[in-house]
């Protein structure tokens, strides 16, 4: 009997790469970069299990192209709306992401970008690096303190929550906003307090995006989201770009709608809005929510382990399921 076909679409950690090769024969991406969409569908065909990253399109034609014989789609994220789960269900495909792993160090991210965008880091930084002439003044690059401050937090899970237990430390006030209250233990041991969406957007001094890209999210912070903040508010999204309206951003950037923005993630990622290039009022990284050695290499064992579980016909840890 054959052993299982497991493809992995990009560069992992070499411990997971270990285990998945104990439970079948592997094929590995040549190239540590996003597969054209014809070479990826090439590759999966006649695969048991595939793990995908957050670049991997899996609908129907993904499905069609891996054929009868796939039983897993291991999604090395979170978030995953790269995945038409439904789609996947409906053959008998089960999928799973890779949740808890990653909580500390994207939290770490989105904290970070409050510091930069509220004390204009990232000017300073360049002003440095420019070769500029400085000298110490009173008034010379100043930001705002956050202490005493609100942070806004829209979505409250993991990743939110530990965020908020971040910002508690800097001295900042939690508010948050979501389709659903917390448990009342969690709101106690955040001090947090539940707001509808528009009265959050227009009293935090910062807003802190983190909740999942569905239907519902896209563009949840477009023009009119925007207009509600405070013209001294600054806007994290550490989560999906598309939900933020990037064209809606760099417009309220410019008019000082706003005063500043902290972004790891983009609408049309890796392409950025040349308009926020062209901006000093926003921190831009290059989607590094996760990128520790040690959360990157839990990531990629956690859904090796849900490859191995599902091969050897057991439950897997992490599945997603529909709604």
């Amino acid at each position: 009997m054959s052993r299982p076909r497991i493809v992995v679409t990009r560069r992992i950690p070499a411990l997971a790469l270990e285990l998945l090769g104990s439970a079948g024969e592997l094929w590995v991406s040549p190239v540590d970069e996003p597969l054209p969409v014809a070479e990826l569908h090439a590759a999966i065909a006649g695969a048991d299990a595939v793990v995908t990253m957050l670049h991997d399109r899996v609908d129907d034609a993904f499905l069609d192209a891996a054929g009868p014989a796939l039983r897993i789609v291991a999604d090395v994220a979170v978030g995953f709306d790269n995945v038409d789960v439904a789609a996947c269900t409906s053959r008998g495909v089960v999928v799973t992401n890779t949740p808890g792993v990653l909580t500390e160090a994207t939290a770490d991210i989105a904290m970070a970008l409050v510091l930069m965008s509220t004390r204009r880091l990232g000017e300073a930084e360049r002003l440095v690096r420019a070769g500029a002439s400085w000298s110490w003044s009173m008034f010379f690059h100043l930001g705002v303190g956050i202490q005493g401050k609100t942070l806004g937090i829209i979505g409250l899970g993991q990743i939110g929550q530990a965020t908020a237990r971040r910002a508690r430390a800097f001295g900042m006030e939690i508010a948050y906003a979501g389709p659903r209250r917390r448990p009342p233990e969690v709101e106690a041991a955040l001090d947090a307090s539940y707001l509808p969406l528009d009265e959050l957007l227009s009293t935090a001094a910062v807003v802190s995006l983190h909740c999942p890209l569905t239907g519902e999210t896209r563009h949840l912070i477009g023009t009119r989201e925007l207009e509600l903040m405070q013209a001294t508010a600054f806007l994290i999204n550490t989560t999906r770009g598309p939900v933020v309206d990037e064209g809606a951003l760099v417009e309220a950037l410019g008019a000082a709608v706003i005063a500043g923005a902290g972004l790891d993630v983009y609408e049309h990622e890796p392409d950025i809005h040349p308009g926020l290039l062209e901006l000093e009022n926003v921190v831009l990284l290059p989607h590094l929510g996760s990128a520790t050695l040690e959360t990157r290499t839990a990531m990629a064992m956690l859904a090796a382990r849900n490859v191995v579980a599902v091969l050897a016909g057991e439950t897997p840890l992490t599945a997603v399921g529909q709604g």
